[in-house]
């Protein structure tokens, strides 16, 4: 049974997250994520002005005069989440832990995607595949979407993003919109994500907490990596070591902007101190005026 505090977080975040996709994002999505292409609707007689390349010539045999093919813009899209649930997440020193965070903002992308009569399904992995449900429709689909990023227990610990990439690679026979939540503590992934941006419309989330980026002048502290359990002791004290902290923080965030951008992989920042709200609709902006 699911615990009273949950079922409370569940409805508190469908009701932010559909008020923001209803007066905030109204539009932005449904302009950015168009359909994959034309569907053909019928067959009708040819009029003056239409393209000759449309000319359906068996049917023109048939009835001996011009007929053209009418086509519609395929709509429907498939949405997947593929989003790391690995232990680094279940950090914050703010008010909510990356893993939360990450809850949010799938759904606020997986309302916007059933408010356009999307499909939307949903990858959980650490270093392995955890959990997938592929693709449906509903706000009531939305809803355990939702449910199983904020009470879903992780077997393991640890973060492999390539192999994620691989298994959505072998579970979609479309071309997808994905969006690759995560904090990118990890390495390696290089070839399959070139591998899946050029079949699917792939987007990286990158969720940072800011002490992932600096550290306050608080004396010495032990610093645990949640994934290994590895620790170590650090003295924040001096500016040096700060700076220095701040500068492999920083360098890492470069190299892995310029991974994606090299892969044509689009990002979006997310910060665990800062509303999602903002740069997500600089990115749907951004994109559309790139379109």
């Amino acid at each position: 049974m699911i615990p009273r505090e949950l079922v409370k977080k569940i409805r508190r975040i469908r009701i932010s997250t559909n008020h923001a996709v209803n007066d905030v994002l109204a539009g932005e999505y449904q302009s950015v994520f168009k359909g994959q292409g034309m569907e053909f609707e019928e067959v009708r007689e040819y009029l003056p002005g239409d393209e000759i390349r449309t000319i359906d010539w068996n049917v023109t045999a048939r009835f001996g005069h011009p007929y053209v093919k009418r086509f519609v813009e395929e709509r429907e899209l498939t949405v997947m989440l593929l989003v790391d649930l690995s232990s680094s997440g279940r950090f914050g020193s703010v008010d909510q832990l990356k893993n939360e965070v990450a809850a949010e903002l799938c759904a606020l992308l997986a309302f916007s995607a059933i408010k356009n009569n999307d499909k939307v399904g949903l990858i959980i992995f650490t270093d392995r595949i955890e959990k997938f449900l592929p693709p449906q429709k509903g706000s009531e689909y939305v809803l355990r979407v939702i449910r199983e990023l904020l009470y879903f227990k992780p077997t393991a610990s640890k973060t492999d993003i390539g192999q994620a990439l691989a298994y959505l690679g072998r579970v979609t026979t479309k071309r997808t919109v994905a969006f690759l939540v995560s904090d990118f503590l990890n390495s390696g992934f290089e070839k399959p994500l070139r591998v899946v941006s050029k079949r699917h419309d792939l987007i990286a989330v990158t969720i940072t907490d800011p002490r992932e980026i600096s550290l306050p002048d608080v004396g010495i502290i032990e610093l645990e990596d949640a994934e290994t359990g590895e620790t170590i002791l650090f003295d924040t004290r001096g500016k040096t070591q700060r700076k220095e902290y701040e500068k492999y923080s920083l360098e890492r965030a470069r190299e892995l902007e310029k991974l994606l951008r090299s892969a044509d992989v689009d990002q979006i920042h997310i910060r665990t101190d800062r509303s999602y709200i903002r740069p997500l609709v600089r990115f749907f902006r951004l994109r559309e005026r790139r379109i």
